[in-house]
């Protein structure tokens, strides 16, 4: 992608989870980062402001991490903005990107838009072979399109455009709220409330045998820039470990990572989810890239910042508002 720090470089969504953790690894090479403009002063929803800005600040590279997500319940309730706010997001930065001939722009998919019932492990070319998971589907439906406008993009304009799709992430910046958590923030929530409360035991849904991946986010932003100065297709790329537990295999990890001695109780009632989801990183491993922070060195890393944090947390934020359109 050029010399170091010759290229100006815009982490668009470098607020969140996934971008931050860019931002930490382009840091460290000395990368020209852009200021990532806040929501209040550039709405990406709105065409005319993106493209003005971009003509203003003239990236060179790209990493197109903003995105509305949620939980869930945010999903359901909320579908209109999920499929209309990413669906605007993504076409407004890539169109505008090829218009001002950006050298390189990664665009960050998820795992979580493989078709419901794919084989597993999950191949980049199961993508569109089936229904999807009705709760996220708008969400899905959205990312989707933005592989493909990326895609299309190669294809038509030669633009050195690529997509990744990443496993199911933990680290910095994660989301600690009951209802909305992804897998380890949740059990860190439920392990540190036993602590706090002195509880005997802890609860889990389900069975315990569901199997999931875990990567580091840190790791996952290593993976990104990794494959934006080292790949080039139009075909996108997982990024995981390819490697699984099941959730009580976690929980016993969490039990050394966090010292809870009392029992880990599994309500049966309650559903499972998927049995298992996990990614074929062979793509990825054919560009010679390979995690390197273990599961339990990362969790227990995670677990120390999180006792940092006052007990008990805050009040999450209220789920989006309706959708509106500034005038």
């Amino acid at each position: 992608m050029g010399k170091q720090g010759s290229q100006k470089v815009w982490v668009a969504g470098s607020r969140g989870m996934v971008g931050a953790a860019i931002t930490r690894r382009l840091e460290t090479d000395g990368a020209n980062l852009l200021p990532d403009p806040a929501r209040a002063t550039l709405d990406l929803r709105r065409q005319q402001d993106v493209e003005g800005w971009m003509a203003n600040n003239k990236p060179d590279v790209i990493y197109l991490a903003a995105a509305r997500v949620g939980g869930i319940l945010d999903n359901a309730t909320y579908p209109a903005e999920f499929i209309a706010d990413n669906l605007q997001i993504e076409t407004n930065i890539i169109t505008a990107a090829a218009k001002l001939g950006v050298s390189k722009l990664v665009f960050l998919g998820s795992s979580c838009i493989y078709p419901k019932m794919a084989p597993q492990p999950l191949r980049e070319e199961y993508l569109l072979s089936g229904p999807l998971e009705e709760t996220n589907r708008a969400y899905a439906v959205a990312k989707l399109a933005g592989l493909e406008l990326v895609r299309s993009f190669r294809l038509q304009h030669n633009c050195d455009f690529i997509s990744v799709l990443p496993c199911n992430l933990y680290g910095p910046n994660d989301t600690y709220d009951a209802k909305h958590s992804h897998v380890i923030p949740a059990l860190l929530l439920k392990f540190r409330a036993a602590i706090e409360e002195g509880a005997s035991e802890i609860t889990l849904w389900g069975t315990g045998t569901p199997r999931r991946e875990f990567l580091h986010v840190d790791d996952c932003a290593d993976a990104i820039v990794h494959l934006a100065n080292t790949y080039s297709s139009d075909s996108p790329v997982n990024i995981g470990t390819g490697e699984d537990m099941t959730i009580a295999e976690l929980a016993d990890m969490l039990c050394a990572v966090t010292g809870f001695k009392g029992r880990i109780v599994y309500d049966t009632s309650k559903p499972d989810g998927t049995p298992r989801k996990v990614l074929d990183v062979t793509r990825l491993q054919a560009s010679s890239w390979k995690p390197k922070i273990p599961l339990q060195q990362g969790l227990a890393q995670v677990w120390q910042a999180f006792c940092l944090q006052p007990w008990p947390l805050p009040s999450p934020e209220v789920s989006p508002r309706p959708y509106r359109r500034r005038a």
